[in-house]
Parts: structure tokens; C-alpha cells; sequence
């Protein structure tokens, strides 16, 4: 992740700023790595991987709509290690629809031909979703006890991603935002308890705050389709 990151840099101070055109594509793909950790109701959590496919309807050059599909791997816990003997991977695949509003739909055409152009490709975002919850393993009796980790290896959560990050445009020979490099970070608010697949007692144990996983993302966004006017 850290090399990825490097390279995301490097492609920033490596882009020359470039006149930009008024005219944007209408449809756009993007793939991109998710560098995942979850903060549910285990006392300890592992890093893991996903990847997203994003389709894109662009309503103007700075307001893109996407339907996400995301898979990957969640995991906390561990049986020798965990207070209470808890353990799962979460092994999951969520449906987002989302939107984001880059600064430059506020700071309009000031700019496009210095630097400060840059700071029209932050932005912030965000959907709903399902995610589906399929625990590949998950330590259901505690470890020297008959006690059995109430809870389902197998549900489905509503989400809400909250977004902030920025698209790196490359523009292609008439000014045009040809492709995105995207850097990103979200934080998923999750409804239930199936993140970790445990559903115990707040009583007796960590339980009083939604499930969230943290995206990490980097990837790349194509744009294709019929050319529009974004004034």
C-alpha cells in the first residue's frame, strides 16, 4: 500500500497543469484497491484487502454519480488472543450508490490555467448501501466454557459511506478529463451487527456503537461515452 501511495504522488508532481476545457465525457469505469480495517465490537482488528468496481453517470464535471460493487475481507479477533476467545473473517460483498461533489463545482472556472486548478479535484461524497455479511470463520463457543457467541454468519446490513478524497484528471488532447487517478478514504457506518457476525449482550460486552470499516482506496477511473458542455 505504501508503494501505491508513492506512486500516487509522483503522478501528482508529475502531471503538467494543462489548459482544461468546459467539456467532460457523460459515463465513466473505475477499479480501485480498498486497504480495509474494521472497528466493530472485538477489542482487536486485522488490515485486509478488497477491490470496487464503479460504474459513473457524470452529471457535470465535477458531480459524479456511481454504483459501487465491493468485495473483500473483514477480520478482528483472534481465539489465544481476544479477551473472550473471539474470532472471525468476515468475507463480504456490499452494493453502493453514491455521489460526490468536487471543489471545483463551487469554485467554478477561477483557475483552470495555474496551479491552483489542483484544488478543484478534492471532494467529498456520499450513498447507501447493502453490504452482505459471510463469516468464512467465526469462533462461535468460548474457549473453556459451553457459552455460545450469540450472533448470525450469514446477514445483510444497510451502510452509508462517508467520502473524502481527491481524482488526479489526466486530460487528453482536447483538454478533456481522459482518466482519474483516484486516492480516497471512507468510513462505512454499518446498521446491525453482522460486520463481525457476534451479537451479544451490552451488557456484558462491547456493544454500543455501530460497526464501521474504514476503505483506504486507490485506483483508476476511465471516462468514455458522449461529450458534454459542463457550462
Amino acid at each position: 500500500m505504501k508503494k501505491l501511495l508513492l506512486l500516487f504522488f509522483v503522478l501528482v508532481l508529475a502531471n503538467p497543469v494543462k489548459s482544461q476545457s468546459y467539456n467532460y465525457n457523460t459515463y465513466g469505469l473505475g477499479v480501485y484497491y480498498n486497504a480495509l480495517y474494521p472497528y466493530a465490537d472485538l477489542a482487536s482488528a486485522k488490515n485486509s484487502s478488497g477491490v470496487s468496481v464503479v460504474g459513473y453517470y457524470n452529471l457535470s464535471l465535477f458531480l459524479p454519480l456511481g454504483l459501487e460493487f465491493q468485495t473483500g475481507e473483514l477480520a478482528g479477533g483472534g481465539v489465544l488472543t481476544d479477551l473472550h476467545g473471539r474470532e472471525y473473517k468476515n468475507k463480504y460483498t456490499a452494493i453502493i450508490a453514491r455521489g460526490d461533489v468536487f471543489l471545483g463545482q463551487i469554485m467554478g472556472d477561477y483557475g483552470y490555467r495555474g496551479p491552483i486548478r489542483y484544488l478543484k479535484d478534492f471532494y467529498a461524497g456520499t450513498g447507501v448501501g447493502l453490504i452482505s455479511n459471510n463469516m468464512a470463520f467465526i469462533q462461535r463457543v468460548s474457549p473453556g466454557s459451553n457459552y455460545v457467541f450469540p450472533g448470525k454468519d450469514k446477514s445483510m446490513n444497510l451502510m452509508v459511506p462517508i467520502r473524502v478524497g481527491y481524482e488526479l484528471k489526466i486530460n487528453n488532447s482536447y483538454g478533456e478529463p481522459f482518466i482519474g487517478v483516484n486516492l480516497g478514504y471512507v468510513m462505512n457506518i454499518t446498521w446491525g451487527e453482522g460486520l463481525d457476525g457476534y451479537d451479544d449482550s451490552a451488557k456484558d460486552f462491547k456493544n454500543n456503537v455501530p460497526d464501521l470499516y474504514r476503505q483506504i482506496v486507490l485506483g483508476i477511473k476511465v471516462n468514455f461515452g458522449p461529450s458534454k458542455s459542463n457550462y
